[in-house]
């Protein structure tokens, strides 16, 4: 058989026909007339339309489906399931989450001897104040003036109080002083917070007394006693010496402190009830930063090139 147009055209017809035909079939194969023609595409076509009905199938069967009023409950059913696994999945990942923050907290407390009461953030100021809520309050035994800190180190003190519910002042805030000791020299200081709208807001100010006083990149820094352990108890990290700002001839020495607790993604927190019997000192600071390792790069002085092969030193022999 040659390829000519008239061949393709006759080819075309004859597979659009087997479709109708198939379709028909499919919807309603048992009328008389659908009966007849039925029987005379399948004399016709033979294998044909058994090959083209194999592939047609799932698309009959899908808009046939379609027209039925089972499979739309169906996909409404599966939506619902789907959409409750995905809400069990988001639960049960933010429990992981807060597990794993209560571990370190415990760990941290544990270290120290602190006595505390774990406590979730449940709302965030939205003043310039930097103060976050804690969902604990005095019916569990939280009272004012009492240190705040998480897996990581030292946020805030507690300032006020309700029966459910305490406010914390963060250690970020301006207005907030804790007082440090340095782990390396044990020089006793301050640092402060520097707010929202300062270049360094995640950096806290130290500044220690003693203009000679020595400080170091890398230094690192927890809470110094308080008068009967208020509102800070000893020994709870505080961050580690970013950039040292003191200059000769100043009274007091001031660096930069990069805050262990990240004040902007507090979750779980404990609130200390009970200071510990004796101070941790620096038992509970984390490995510090390893320093900078010195690379020293040595030049090998090259010899100067000899005039002895030089043409103008020949003729000058």
């Amino acid at each position: 058989m040659h390829d000519t147009r008239r061949t393709r055209l006759l080819l075309s017809v004859l597979l659009i026909a087997a479709l109708v035909l198939i379709t028909l079939d499919y919807r309603d194969g048992s009328a008389a007339p659908l009966r007849g023609l039925r029987d005379f595409g399948g004399s016709v076509f033979g294998g044909a339309e058994r090959v083209v009905s194999a592939v047609t199938q799932p698309v009959v069967g899908l808009f046939g489906s379609s027209a039925s009023g089972g499979s739309g409950s169906q996909v409404a059913a599966l939506q619902a399931q789907v959409i409750r696994l995905r809400a069990e999945l988001s639960r049960e990942q933010l429990s992981r989450a807060q597990y794993a923050q209560l571990r370190r907290l415990l760990q941290v407390a544990g270290r120290g001897g602190y006595r505390i009461v774990a406590a979730d953030v449940i709302a965030v100021s939205q003043g310039y104040a930097e103060s976050v809520t804690l969902d604990a309050g005095r019916d569990d035994g939280v009272r004012p003036q009492e240190t705040v800190l998480n897996g990581a180190g030292l946020v805030g003190t507690v300032t006020a109080v309700s029966a459910q519910t305490a406010t914390v002042l963060l250690a970020s805030d301006t207005t907030s002083v804790v007082g440090v000791q340095l782990a390396g020299s044990g020089q006793i200081g301050w640092v402060t917070g520097t707010g929202k709208a300062q270049p360094a807001a995640a950096l806290l100010r130290l500044q220690v007394l003693g203009g000679g006083a020595a400080l170091r990149r890398g230094e690192q820094l927890v809470t110094s006693a308080s008068v009967r352990d208020r509102p800070y108890v000893p020994g709870v990290p505080v961050g580690v010496i970013s950039q040292v700002q003191g200059s000769a001839g100043t009274l007091t020495a001031r660096a930069l402190v990069r805050p262990y607790a990240d004040f902007a993604a507090l979750g779980v927190v404990g609130i200390v009830v009970a200071p510990p019997r004796r101070n941790p000192r620096f038992s509970v600071l984390p490995p510090g930063p390893k320093p900078t390792p010195t690379v020293t790069v040595t030049v090998t002085p090259q010899p100067s090139p000899s005039l002895a092969g030089t043409p103008s030193a020949a003729a000058g022999g």
